[in-house]
């Protein structure tokens, strides 16, 4: 069952005409709000804007017919702008269609191999690093098509676009800023008055009917990329270099992170809104068949969206339905209408990318880590600076490892080894008439006198490579080595290989400075481990008081139950 779409656990549910009619209802709605998104994504990713389109309808509905997610709208996303923009500009289009085929092979392992449950372990601080990132470099490309300026192509590097845009300032061209900033007030204001009527579309609407009108020289899509194709094209396998192959792994590795990333985030926002649970694994499947299949028929990368899938929830969409009716809804849209869609003029698209790139910031939750612990600000910065200034691949490459070091390294820092037989001070009477008390020290452990030449510690905490050294320094303080050392292991919930290591070069050089070793109170996880590892000399007692016990008679004394 982990591997059966929703598409056909709705199917076996039942569809009653209500449901069917939301649902188509749901979908058709999605669809318009996704066709001004679709040009916009792929015109912002170096892109034609038809390949934002072709992304919505074959991604789109592959997602909604295998998908772990009932409500799940998939497509072109804001997610993957920078990243597709940097692999067209390095690889060209024909590399983007091979790596995006790959990613999408990873995502079917992903899902296959039921890791779903994996994603969640990425840090909040590395998400929020690097879409408040995406969102900056998405703002920052749409400043020529926002004012009109007169210049060629926008540079790719962060810098380098701002001195561009500098050195062109004197360029701004007052018809295409207008109607930018009117599409703008659209976009904040209709929300107010209808939210039936998506805004996007509204605003794409009005812009284009009054470029059209009053005959605007402003730029549109026919005058910078021609006419919009009215059908699908053909299906097309990539004709893959094989000797080159090496160089797809590490931005393809990136796409399928990050597509299970956001699709998985876009399902569990998905379930808090209408009270129903995902399935991850057949949800990474399901995007995995998606990317492999879009680059085929010309699209881009896609993966589940947000913004679009609250929206079908919105409408009343409530079955991978309504996502295929979406996809439908777009391809009649292009079939029909594409060659209107060589109209919309760029200042409109961009003033759209300029809002979603504001809501992807999460400039709230970005600012609320800013007060995060010290560790986490590192990771927030560090992933947010990458992402600007250098690559998205590296920054969530560098981001999960960094945020996993700094996890460590206080994982290091909350555990601990401790010696447990302090001292302590006993009145014990000498003369019959108790005139006279001697002060005695002892060294007593729940009610156990510690005879001296045995001492006893304790870990508390997870036993892993991070915390291995400080059993060495305990080691090394000790000074002149005890007959018998006992180290009580209740409070360590799991162990690895590097920390059985440590404790193995404990037992082998304790037993050659002649200290017997004794270890207590193993849970179940370090016991089995132990158990695994095959090492010898390792001596387990179920309780502190068996061990001491044994202790005292290695010692050539007498325990208490052994008096008993």
């Amino acid at each position: 069952m982990d591997f059966l779409p929703k598409s056909i656990v709705c199917f076996r549910e039942g569809y009653t005409r209500d449901g069917v009619t939301r649902d188509v209802i749901a979908g058709v709605v999605v669809g318009v709000v996704a066709l001004p998104l679709a040009l916009a994504f792929a015109i912002a990713s170096g892109v034609p804007p038809e390949r934002g389109l072709y992304t919505a309808i074959v991604a789109g509905f592959l997602i909604s017919l295998l998908g772990g997610s009932r409500v799940q709208i998939g497509g072109p996303t804001g997610a993957f702008v920078v990243i597709v923009y940097g692999i067209v500009h390095k690889y060209g289009y024909e590399g983007l269609v091979i790596i995006s085929v790959l990613a999408g092979a990873f995502l079917v392992i992903l899902g296959l191999a039921k890791l779903g449950g994996l994603i969640k372990f990425i840090p909040y601080p590395v998400v929020t690093g690097f879409t408040s990132g995406i969102a900056v470099i998405i703002f920052s490309s749409q400043i020529k098509d926002f004012f009109g300026l007169k210049m060629g192509e926008v540079p790719p590097e962060f810098m380098d676009k701002w001195v561009a845009y500098a050195e062109k300032i004197g360029t701004i061209h007052l018809p295409t800023t207008l109607i930018a900033t009117g599409t703008l007030i659209v976009l904040l204001v209709w929300p107010r008055f209808s939210k039936m009527v998506p805004s996007p579309f509204v605003a794409m609407l009005l812009a284009t009917a009054v470029v059209q009108l009053f005959d605007l020289p402003v730029e549109t899509i026919g005058s910078r990329f021609g006419g919009v194709p009215s059908s699908l094209p053909m299906p097309r396998w990539p004709d893959i270099p094989w000797h080159q192959w090496k160089q797809f792994i590490s931005p393809a590795l990136t796409v399928a992170l990050l597509a299970a990333i956001e699709s998985l985030l876009s399902a569990v926002v998905a379930d808090g809104m209408i009270g129903t649970r995902h399935k991850s694994n057949m949800e990474l499947v399901a995007q995995g068949v998606a990317n492999i299949f879009s680059p085929i028929f010309g699209g881009i990368p896609a993966t589940g969206a947000i913004a679009r899938t609250a929206t079908n929830i919105r409408s009343g969409g409530r079955t991978p339905l309504a996502g295929m009716v979406h996809a439908v809804t777009l391809l009649l849209i292009l079939l029909m209408l594409g060659r209107w869609a060589a109209m919309v003029p760029l200042a409109a698209l961009a003033a759209i990318l300029v809002v979603v790139a504001f809501h992807m910031s999460e400039w709230q939750s970005f600012a609320g880590l800013l007060r995060a612990p010290r560790s986490d600000l590192v990771v927030l910065l560090l992933t947010f600076g990458l992402t600007i200034f250098v690559d998205l691949t590296v920054a969530v490459q560098v981001g999960i490892v960094a945020a996993a070091l700094l996890f460590m390294r206080r994982m290091a820092e909350i555990t601990n080894i401790e010696g447990l037989t302090a001292e302590v001070t006993d009145r014990t009477a000498e003369d019959p008439d108790e005139i006279t008390q001697v002060r005695k020290k002892k060294r007593m452990l729940h009610g156990r006198e510690i005879p001296p030449g045995i001492d006893v510690y304790e870990v508390n905490g997870p036993f892993f490579f991070g915390v291995a050294d400080k059993l060495k320094d305990v080691m090394s303080e000790l000074g002149r080595p005890p007959r018998v050392f006992i180290l009580r292991m209740r409070n360590v919930p799991a162990i690895d290989a590097t920390g059985i290591h440590a404790l193995d070069q404990l037992v082998k050089k304790s037993r050659h400075e002649g200290t017997i070793v004794f270890f207590t109170e193993v849970r179940e996880q370090p016991a089995r481990a132990l158990e695994r590892s095959g090492k010898a000399g390792f001596e387990i007692f179920g309780t502190f008081e068996e061990a001491l016990d044994r202790g005292i008679e290695a010692m050539g004394g007498k325990s208490v139950s052994s008096r008993a």
